[in-house]
Order: structure tokens, then C-alpha cells, then sequence
């Protein structure tokens, strides 16, 4: 009977990696960028490796970075980049009803596990999902955000330093990469983008502010206008 159950969990933890494969292998362009532009912002591979490591967050890490580039304080790159990840808190509360009863330190690593891409493939399995699949999905996952996070570190090192130097720039292109096609989905993303942006412009050039403390600002307060707007909208429709 212990064989048969020990089979069974190697099994689920080998579906796991097979259903993990396709997001490691998404992560691994996004990663090797990351590791990159980790570099040409400043940081040592040791802080680049540990930021994978510690964060496991695309968007929170390349956030950090750019904040990292202008100065920004450490006390305003944690506020910022927990709105960013504050979507994980609903995440971590889906799955704790589509997984078995394990222990909490197993709980633990599933929070720490959590992306976009890993909530997916592992809320879309049919069923109870156990404990040995989703190690799988989020450690084959991890492993290759980590991993080529280091390795685009170091083919930055053998790049030329004028392409090195553009770099700077192509962090703010990915930005605009990653917003355009939620603003062409979502009026409402749309939206958003705009009034954070004037809000951000407006404490920048009217403030005291450092450059950090007025994204948070204007990330916070963009965000209440736009639900408060939306709730109005609702209300409004509910009364037709």
C-alpha cells in the first residue's frame, strides 16, 4: 500500500512538471530580459539571482527595476510593488479551496508559488488538485525564472556597451508592451493608465514628492476614482 502511494504521488508530481513545462518555457525570454536589464540598472548578479529568488514576481521585479533606476527608496518600492502583487491575496484564497487539506508550511510554499500562470494551470484542473502536482507546476516554473534571470545577467556581459546602454530604454518599451494590449481589452485598464498617469504627473510637478512616493500615490488614488466610477455607472443602470 506505501508503494502504490508513493507512486501515486511521484506521478502527480511528474504531471505537475508537465503541465509546469509550457510556463517555464514562456519565462525563460521574459527571464533572460529581466536579467539583463538587472545589469545595465546596477545591480550585481548575487542581488539579481536573489531578487528572482525572493520575489518570483515578473511584474513586481521589473517595476522594482525601473524604480531602482531613478532613485526611488526602499520603503516606496515595497508599497508599490505590493499593489502590484495585491491580486495574489484573491489567488492564494481560490486555491485554498481547489487543493487538499495539507499543512500549512505546505500552504506557505503554495502562496509563495502563485502567478498568473501557475493560478491558471493549476485552477483549470479538474478535480482536487493535490499536493505533489502543484509542486511540480510551480517548481519547474520557479526553477526556470531563477535560472535565466542569472543567465541574462550574464549575456549582458558580452553585449556591446552601446547596446548595454540602450537597455535603459527598452525597460519603458516592455511597459508599453505589456499595458497597450490590456488598455485594447479593457476600457476600464484604459482608464486607469490615463488618470494615474495626469495624477503622477500633477504630484511630480506641483509636490514636494520623490518620484516613488508619487507612483504610489497616484497608483492608489487613480485606483479608488476608478472603482468609485464604476460602482456609480452600476448603480445608475440598476435604477434605469
Amino acid at each position: 500500500m506505501e508503494a502504490l502511494l508513493s507512486t501515486k504521488k511521484v506521478s502527480d508530481f511528474r504531471l505537475g512538471l508537465q503541465g509546469g513545462l509550457s510556463i517555464a518555457i514562456g519565462y525563460m525570454p521574459v527571464a533572460l530580459t529581466f536579467g539583463l536589464l538587472a545589469r545595465t540598472t546596477g545591480l550585481t548578479v548575487t542581488e539579481t539571482v536573489l531578487m528572482s529568488m525572493l520575489v518570483f514576481a515578473g511584474a513586481a521585479q521589473y517595476i522594482s527595476l525601473s524604480l531602482i533606476a531613478v532613485g526611488t527608496g526602499i520603503i516606496e518600492i515595497i508599497l508599490t510593488t505590493f499593489i502590484v502583487n495585491i491580486r495574489h491575496f484573491l489567488m492564494s484564497a481560490s486555491l485554498s479551496e481547489k487543493l487538499e487539506e495539507d499543512r500549512l508550511y505546505k500552504k506557505l510554499f503554495y502562496a509563495f508559488g502563485i502567478t498568473d500562470e501557475t493560478f491558471t494551470v493549476i485552477s483549470v484542473k479538474d478535480g482536487k488538485v493535490r499536493t505533489g502536482f502543484a509542486v511540480g507546476v510551480m517548481l519547474i516554473s520557479y526553477g526556470s525564472w531563477v535560472v535565466n534571470s542569472g543567465v541574462g545577467y550574464f549575456i549582458g556581459e558580452i553585449l556591446p556597451e552601446f547596446l548595454q546602454a540602450s537597455m535603459t530604454i527598452a525597460l519603458y518599451a516592455m511597459f508599453v508592451g505589456l499595458l497597450v494590449p490590456s488598455m485594447k481589452k479593457s476600457v476600464k485598464v484604459t482608464f486607469l493608465a490615463v488618470v494615474a498617469g495626469m495624477l503622477n504627473s500633477i504630484l511630480l510637478f506641483t509636490t514636494n514628492l520623490s518620484n516613488g512616493w508619487s507612483i504610489v500615490l497616484a497608483t492608489l488614488v487613480s485606483a479608488v476614482i476608478v472603482e468609485l466610477v464604476v460602482m456609480m455607472k452600476g448603480g445608475e443602470r440598476a435604477n434605469e
